[in-house]
């Protein structure tokens, strides 16, 4: 008896889902970042400034002909009496020999080297792994202003304008303080307030005679702006005349 037929089933007849594997993780550079830094770097120097100003060429300055082409020099006329170089040398000609020098090489740069100011290695650092490095100075990162012999020492224009602030605020102090003493008020005594008060009654009877004297019929524009006038001066006076009658002590301002 066959044994695989003990093994199939309707079951195993169904197509089973296929699961695909999983997809290996996007491949991502590693100069991601600097490019992108350099791009933005690039970018931001024309934010705010703009494209460089260039002067525009002259439209008389134009491309002419042959103009991009090299140019020989000048001729120049041959002298046979112009010096020329020294000769070589004969072969019987022999150099001088046995020329010592009495300077000591050893012990001269021994001293120099012993005497010499130790050379100070340039200040960086690194902020990656893989060791890039910088200048200290020019990162920001060093404390390079704050030893600087005048900081924190206010500069000369800002005193100097400080001192003009200050001599300007005492001038507009002492034109308020004249001004102010200019504009005292001053107390009216009981006989200049009562020649003020019967020179006030003197108007109103004054402007009172001329508004009786004026015709009854009001019939026209000229009267009737002369009435208004009249009652608008009267009334003036009486209040004027109220208020002095009111109040015993008055003070006035100077000017």
């Amino acid at each position: 008896m066959d044994t695989t037929c003990f093994s199939e089933s309707i079951y195993n007849l169904i197509p089973s889902d296929r699961k695909e594997p999983p997809q290996p993780p996007r491949y991502v550079s590693i100069f991601k970042a600097s490019i992108k830094d350099n791009t933005q770097k690039c970018k931001a120097a024309m934010k705010t400034m703009g494209p460089p100003k260039v002067e525009l060429p002259s439209p008389k300055n134009f491309l002419k002909k042959h103009s991009m082409e090299k140019t020989l020099p000048p001729k120049k006329k041959f002298d046979w009496n112009e010096p020329r170089k020294p000769p070589v040398p004969l072969r019987t000609d022999h150099p001088v020999m046995g020329i010592r020098s009495e300077k000591n090489f050893i012990n001269t740069n021994a001293a120099d080297v012993i005497l010499g100011v130790t050379k100070k290695p340039k200040p960086i650092y690194v902020d990656k792994r893989t060791g890039d490095k910088h200048d200290l100075e020019t990162s920001g990162l060093f404390p390079k202003y704050i030893n600087k012999k005048d900081y924190g020492v206010t500069p000369e224009y800002i005193c100097k304008r400080n001192e003009e602030v200050k001599k300007a605020q005492e001038e507009y102090d002492k034109y308020i303080q004249e001004n102010l003493r200019k504009a005292a008020m001053k107390r009216l005594s009981d006989e200049e307030r009562e020649a003020v008060l019967q020179g006030l009654k003197k108007n109103w009877e004054e402007v009172h005679k001329e508004f009786q004297s004026l015709s009854v019929f009001i019939d026209s524009i000229p009267k009737k702006i002369r009435k208004q006038k009249l009652e608008e001066k009267m009334k003036q006076l009486e209040h004027d005349i109220g208020v002095i009658e009111k109040h015993r002590i008055i003070y006035i301002a100077n000017k």
